[in-house]
């Protein structure tokens, strides 16, 4: 199973329409977005994915962003982070500001993948059992060209796909 990985749209409607006509053209079903959506309506763009997202440090509407995506679809998730099975395969995920949940996620050993955001730097590292994935951003602050990530679970291939 392909996925689609995005984080810190930061409202940015330009390059989060970019980033899910990619993943539409991908055949892309599931999004992993980890965190900084920022508003309930950039959350309402995810419509025709499902959606596992992560609250980031600027998701201040949190309820309402939760809200919006249960909306969309009920099997989508919301919330502080996130572990569990996707396909067969463990995934953990948590927007980089909450460290300590970081280090203890990656401590853990028995995820295959843990996805994060916050940083706005792309990343895709082995640590132990567990890779961990930043896809870079789409908003906010610029530091790297805008990007999102494309993983198949189950063989590890993965890329970074630059907007």
């Amino acid at each position: 199973m392909r996925i689609g990985i995005l984080s810190d749209t930061h409202n940015n409607l330009v390059n989060l329409r970019a980033a899910l006509a990619i993943f539409q053209q991908e055949g892309i079903q599931l999004l992993l977005h980890c965190g900084d959506l920022t508003s309930p309506e950039t959350a309402a763009m995810l419509q025709g994915f499902q959606v596992i997202h992560v609250f980031g440090n600027n998701d201040y509407a949190s309820g309402a962003i939760r809200q919006t995506l249960l909306d969309l679809n009920p099997l989508n998730y919301s919330g502080m982070t996130y572990t569990g099975s996707v396909d067969g395969v463990t995934i953990g995920a948590a927007h980089g500001h909450l460290t300590p949940r970081m280090d203890e996620l990656t401590a853990r050993g028995d995820l295959a993948y843990l996805f994060t955001g916050h940083s706005h730097r792309r990343r895709d590292e082995q640590h132990g059992a567990t890779r961990i994935i930043n896809p870079g951003a789409l908003g906010g602050l610029k530091v790297e060209e805008r990007s999102i990530f494309i993983l198949d679970l189950h063989s590890g291939a993965g890329r970074f796909v630059i907007l």
